[in-house]
C-alpha cells in the first residue's frame, strides 16, 4: 500500500490519539475515526473527526483501516467481526522507529515512535509495539499482542497471541510468554510464563 493511501481508524479513545499521530507521521491520510460509542461522534482527535460507527466506514467506501484499540481481547473481537468485510489492514511504522530489513511486521500492527525491532524478529497481526519498546534479534510476537511503552525483550523471546506486557517490563533471552498472559509494569521476567497467567515483580512471579 502507498503511504499516501487513505486509512480509517477504528476506535476513538486515548490509544487512537497515538495511532493517528503515527499514521500522520508515516505519511498516511486519515479518512476519519469510527467508533460504536455515539457520544464520541462529531468530536475530533488531533484534528481528525469521529464520523460514526464502523458501518459508516463502509458507507464511505473506505477499504483500509487500523484498529486503534489498546485492549487485546476487544481488538481480537473487532478483527473477527470485520474479517468478512474485506478490509485491508496496513502495517504502520512511525518514521522514528527502527525496524531491521529482515524483521516482519504483520497486517494491522502499529509500531510507535522510538521502537526498535532487531534482525529476524516477527510481529504478528494487529499487535502493538508501543512507544520506545524494543525487541532484540529473533523475537516472535503472536497476533493481538501489546507491548506497552518501554518494554524490553532480549533475544529469542516468544510472546503468545493476546499477551500484554506492561510499561517498562523486561524479559530475559529465550523466555516464552504464553497466550493471553499479562506481565505487570516494571516486572523482570526470568522464566517462562504459562498461558493466561498474570505475573509481576522482580523477578516476576
Amino acid at each position: 500500500m502507498s503511504a499516501a493511501a487513505s486509512v480509517g481508524v477504528i476506535g476513538a479513545g486515548g490509544h487512537a490519539k497515538v495511532v493517528v499521530a503515527t499514521l500522520l507521521a508515516a505519511g498516511f491520510e486519515v479518512a476519519g475515526l469510527f467508533d460504536s460509542n455515539a457520544e464520541l461522534w462529531g468530536r475530533s482527535v488531533l484534528g481528525v473527526e469521529v464520523v460514526g460507527g464502523t458501518e459508516t466506514l463502509f458507507e464511505r467506501g473506505i477499504s483500509s483501516a487500523v484498529l486503534a484499540v489498546g485492549d487485546n481481547r476487544r481488538r481480537s473481537e473487532l478483527a473477527g467481526e470485520l474479517a468478512a468485510r474485506g478490509l485491508d489492514w496496513p502495517a504502520v511504522v512511525h518514521p522514528s522507529a527502527v525496524v531491521h530489513e529482515s524483521a516482519e511486521v504483520g497486517a494491522g500492527s502499529v509500531v510507535f515512535a522510538g521502537a526498535l525491532i532487531q534482525p529476524d524478529s516477527r510481529v504478528g497481526s494487529h499487535s502493538i509495539v508501543n512507544t520506545g519498546a524494543s525487541l532484540d534479534h529473533d523475537c516472535a510476537l503472536g497476533d493481538f499482542v501489546h507491548l506497552a511503552p518501554g518494554t524490553r525483550l532480549a533475544g529469542g523471546v516468544t510472546v503468545g497471541a493476546g499477551a500484554f506486557l506492561g510499561v517498562g517490563c523486561s524479559v530475559l533471552p529465550g523466555v516464552k510468554i504464553g497466550e493471553w498472559a499479562v506481565v505487570g509494569a516494571g516486572a523482570a521476567v526470568i522464566r517462562d510464563v504459562e498461558a493466561g497467567r498474570i505475573v509481576k515483580g522482580v523477578p516476576a512471579r
